[in-house]
């Protein structure tokens, strides 16, 4: 719900904060005073378009914030927005809206105090709070939201969810059989293209760490040279010439006279151990050092070769993937879908029939999903109709119209093919007609003026629990409904606060006794600059307000003001024991 309310330089309003309760909270005051422009700056703050008209006067921008309560059963969709946009606060039961309009055109939304595009503050916006007033913000009077109103009323969402997973199943199923479907001249051409990719791998058979292997080669050979004059010269510093005495035959007499030491002094044990292994490791080294030398060959042929096969190699590297690995999975690729080309046939048949299956199965859940909408609806009409009754429409009739399009490829529903989609094969559209001996016809060109109010009302009465906007805000509901109904609409959108936080904006006293908060907006003149204020009214508060807003300030008008709320208090506090 909506607790705080802050404004800013928005037209006449300097500065405002609004703190607001549960329950139905009425506003009321005189024409011009400034309620309109209460709603002006809520629909700014859910996101309307900026009009830099409404900053104020001599000042540089307006702000409007909002701080809400986020109810149990709005917080797991409004969490997933928020994620998804990098949105989120501090904790998951509270959200804060901040929109900001400057005088020279530009315009700045914040959820949560972070910067965020105007598609995604609509979008946390339009989770919070629904506006009704003349012709904006109806969304129960959007043919487009019928189907999933309905599904609500009828607790159908989880069936819904299932039955779009298996619509994206087909989906995918139909979109590889469109691919094998392609026409043959492209498919001939691919087959070309894929054989010649497989059998050019193939042919040079890479192996993943073949380059590495190679570079080693070609270094040694390119450097062969080089290499066996140092390796000359090592085998020269360990072994020496001919008839000389080397550094292995050094190291071994060391060892020799140390073994004889460590025989007179026990102590020198380890040196002489650490000197035969020197000497054996020396000797061993030699022996390395020369048959090395001996197998270093120069061999240009070779070479040409190593060359010769990098080249292979950087060009399948190129045209494949960057590496010989990428190569090899490029190739297994193509082996698969040559192999599934080849079969396309086999392949086919076998997704025909899987679509097939599942066209069935599709037309079961849909139909089994059609029939409880169809019971829903039949309740739910019955529900509108009693509400309109009490509104004084006894002779107005509601349907609720489910209707299914025939299609050679839908889903099989009792011998027939119908058109589907991840909601199921239901086209749902709510019908009414507003007086006796007219015909029924789509509700959103029947609606207008007070019936269109009326209507709204009853929609919102029997379809409070499926509606999950947490907050309602209604905007002169009461244009074109007299006193006597004025008392009949306040009782019902009290009734609505059972399950929202209900704003009314009202010139009628009948209803706004049934307030369980009042707000009176008033004009004033401070500092030679017109201010609107806002004030919460206590009982005597509002005794005098309901007077005023019967016409008159005698003692009678007092009367029939604390009369109203009287009536008011005691058919709300009936409703509480029968409910109970």
């Amino acid at each position: 719900m909506l607790q705080e309310l802050r404004i800013k330089d928005f037209a006449i309003i300097d500065e405002l904060v609004l703190i607001l309760t549960p329950g139905f909270l009425v506003i009321t005051g005189e024409t011009g005073a400034g309620k309109s422009i209460l709603v002006d700056a809520v629909n700014l703050l859910l996101g309307d378009r900026s009009d830099t008209s409404l900053v104020r006067a001599e000042t540089d921008r307006a702000v409007i914030e909002g701080r809400f309560l986020v109810p149990g059963h709005v917080q797991a969709a409004l969490q997933a927005v928020l994620e998804t946009e990098g949105l989120e606060g501090d904790t998951p039961d509270e959200v804060l809206l901040t929109r900001e309009v400057r005088a020279n055109g530009r315009s700045q939304s914040r959820v949560n105090g972070i910067a965020c595009s105007l598609n995604a503050y609509r979008e946390v916006g339009g989770l919070l709070v629904d506006i009704h007033g003349q012709g904006e913000h109806l969304s129960l009077l959007k043919a487009s939201q019928h189907l999933y109103l309905l599904d609500r009323y009828a607790h159908l969402e989880d069936e819904r969810a299932a039955l779009r997973e298996l619509v994206r199943e087909l989906g995918a199923l139909r979109a590889e059989i469109n691919s094998l479907l392609t026409d043959e001249e492209a498919l001939a051409r691919r087959i070309d293209m894929l054989q010649y990719q497989v059998q050019e791998i193939e042919t040079a058979e890479p192996r993943t760490d073949e380059e590495d292997e190679l570079r080693q080669e070609r270094n040694r050979m390119a450097n062969a040279e080089k290499i066996a004059e140092l390796a000359t010269e090592v085998q020269f510093a360990l072994s020496g010439d001919v008839g000389e005495t080397s550094a292995v035959d050094l190291l071994a007499q060391a060892a020799i006279v140390l073994s004889k030491l460590a025989k007179l002094d026990p102590s020198l044990e380890d040196d002489y151990q650490l000197a035969e292994t020197i000497s054996m490791q020396a000797d061993e080294l030699a022996r390395t050092i020369r048959l090395y030398r001996e197998n270093i060959e120069y061999e240009p042929r070779r070479l040409d070769q190593i060359e010769e096969r990098l080249e292979i190699l950087n060009r399948l590297k190129r045209k494949y993937g960057g590496t010989i690995d990428a190569v090899l999975d490029h190739a297994e690729r193509a082996r698969a879908e040559l192999d599934q080309i080849t079969h396309s046939e086999e392949r086919l048949a076998e997704l025909r029939a899987a679509e097939d299956r599942l066209l069935h199965r599709i037309g079961q859940e849909a139909g089994q999903l059609s029939a409880r909408r169809q019971d829903a609806g039949a309740r739910l009409t019955d529900g509108i109709v009693r509400e309109l009754g009490d509104l004084r429409m006894q002779g107005a009739r509601f349907d609720v119209q489910i209707a299914q399009l025939e299609d050679p490829d839908g889903c099989y529903v009792g011998g027939r093919r119908l058109a589907f989609d991840g909601s199921g094969i239901d086209r749902v559209e709510f019908y009414m007609a507003a007086n006796v001996g007219e015909p029924l016809r789509p509700l959103v060109k029947v609606a207008s003026g007070g019936e269109a109010a009326r209507i709204m009302l009853a929609l919102k009465s029997v379809l409070s629990h499926a509606d999950q906007i947490p907050t309602l805000i209604f905007d002169e509901i009461d244009q074109g409904i007299g006193g006597r109904l004025g008392t009949v609409v306040g009782q019902k959108l009290w009734g609505l606060s059972d399950t929202h936080q209900v704003l009314c904006v009202t010139h009628l006293a009948q209803l706004a006794g049934f307030g369980d908060a009042h707000y009176r907006v008033s004009k004033h003149v401070e500092n030679d600059r017109t201010v609107t204020r806002v004030e919460h009214l206590d009982d005597h508060g509002r005794v005098d307000e309901l007077a005023e807003m019967l016409g008159a300030e005698t003692t009678a008008a007092r009367q029939s003001a604390f009369d109203i709320l009287m009536l008011a208090r005691r058919a709300k506090e009936g409703r509480r024991i029968e409910t109970a």
